[in-house]
């Protein structure tokens, strides 16, 4: 069935969305990590319920759920989920975020505004050449875009948009789900499965057009803590045993030219130190473990412990505790024994006129957690590039695209019941 034409909102909704800060706080033991998640929340219920769908609400931690009634007469269409985050990274700031057009992209030296420092240049940024005539949307160059994720906010609403105006298109009943803190690694937390109540989800959150990921790092986090000998300066000798040394000299002997995130690329895994507090007597190291396979994670989690016994064997007095903490899971295991998920959006791709992409997540996502919480979730693209930056940019074109994917994906779900 051709889809009738589509008078996008996806970019209207886009600019608005961004211009509301919804930073997550990873310091916060709140739920959501802060309030300003909220402020978005409220606002998308309203304009789902200024669309007639009644149901809107935002619960008490800032999830927010909504649902999309079938318009099919087939009784067993699956119902299925279309999920964003509502919070942006962070890594930079996203208050006063002033989101600029640029039409018709000819592949010139995108500068900054607000910091004329803050230049997005073809040969830092080569996925640009796909780009070519396209309208780039980006921040001032003060503040991230935001387009992780609320360029997939927009993305689901638009589609929802033309969905609630279109009654004749045939789909089943569609939830829709918002959730704070995923850039913190909470954002499935409060998730009230059985409320959602979909068999099978998608991610609105990747990046390049066309592409559908459904598998993702294994995560652990380890934390290091390491008991050194202290002792005055002037009498130290034979007695000093220094955990700044200890730690610094653990850290110099890990791999520098490989097992990092700075030397991998695709299904590469690495042991990330993103914590040091040392001091004479005492010294903790936190890290990030993160490998595609469970094997892989305990390679890595092994290569730790010994690397550290081997510096301690010169600090024989010195003790150390070693505490690993599951993150997250690749999601492959539970995507894979339903492959109708990942081959519907696939000719939802098709249906586009976009060529379907797999790539891997070389992070996290809500659906990974999603998955393992009984909902196979992979992840679809809606176009955001250079995330977590000030340099942070997407197409208005491919965001339109990603409205298009997720209609033509409601129908395919229907054609397949």
């Amino acid at each position: 069935m051709l889809l009738p034409n589509i008078q996008h909102t996806v970019t209207e909704r886009f600019l608005r969305y961004v211009q509301i800060d919804t930073q997550s706080d990873p310091t916060a033991t709140r739920y959501p990590s802060t309030e300003k998640q909220k402020d978005l929340a409220r606002l998308l219920v309203a304009e789902l319920h200024a669309m007639g769908i009644t149901d809107a609400e935002m619960d008490e931690w800032g999830v927010v759920y909504a649902t999309l009634e079938a318009t099919s007469n087939k009784p067993d269409v699956p119902v299925i989920c279309l999920c964003s985050h509502i919070d942006t990274a962070p890594d930079s700031s996203g208050t006063g975020v002033k989101p600029l057009i640029h039409p018709n992209y000819q592949g010139q030296d995108i500068v900054l505004p607000d910091d004329t420092t803050q230049v997005i240049r073809l040969q830092d940024h080569p996925h640009l050449n796909m780009h070519l005539g396209h309208d780039i949307i980006t921040a001032s160059g003060t503040t991230l875009l935001g387009a992780d994720n609320k360029a997939g906010v927009a993305a689901i609403m638009d589609a929802a948009h033309f969905l609630v105006n279109n009654p004749q298109i045939p789909h089943g009943k569609i939830r829709i789900l918002f959730t704070p803190d995923e850039e913190i690694g909470r954002g499935a937390d409060k998730v009230a499965m059985q409320k959602l109540g979909a068999a099978f989800g998608y991610t609105v959150d990747g990046q390049t057009p066309g592409s559908i990921e459904y598998e993702n790092f294994n995560a652990d986090a380890v934390d290091i803590f390491i008991q050194g000998i202290s002792a005055h300066t002037g009498t130290a000798k034979g007695k000093m045993e220094n955990a700044i040394k200890i730690a610094a000299a653990f850290i110099d002997r890990l791999p520098k030219n490989h097992l990092t995130p700075e030397s991998t690329e695709m299904y590469g895994g690495f042991i990330h130190p993103k914590r040091v507090d040392a001091y004479l007597e005492h010294a903790s190291v936190g890290f990030l473990l993160r490998d595609f396979t469970l094997d892989g994670l305990h390679r890595q989690a092994n290569l730790l412990k010994t690397t550290l016994e081997q510096v301690l064997l010169d600090y024989p007095n010195a003790t150390y505790t070693f505490t690993q903490s599951e993150q997250y899971r690749n999601m492959q295991s539970v995507v894979d024994q339903f492959p109708q998920v990942v081959a519907y959006a696939e000719e939802a791709i098709k249906r586009t006129g976009l060529a379907p992409v797999r790539n891997p997540i070389r992070g996290g996502t809500d659906g990974a957690r999603l998955s393992f919480m009984g909902m196979p979730c992979p992840n679809l693209y809606v176009g955001e590039y250079a995330s977590h930056s000030k340099q942070e940019w997407i197409s208005r074109q491919v965001m339109e695209q990603a409205v298009q994917t997720l209609i033509h994906l409601c129908m395919v779900w229907e054609e397949n019941s």
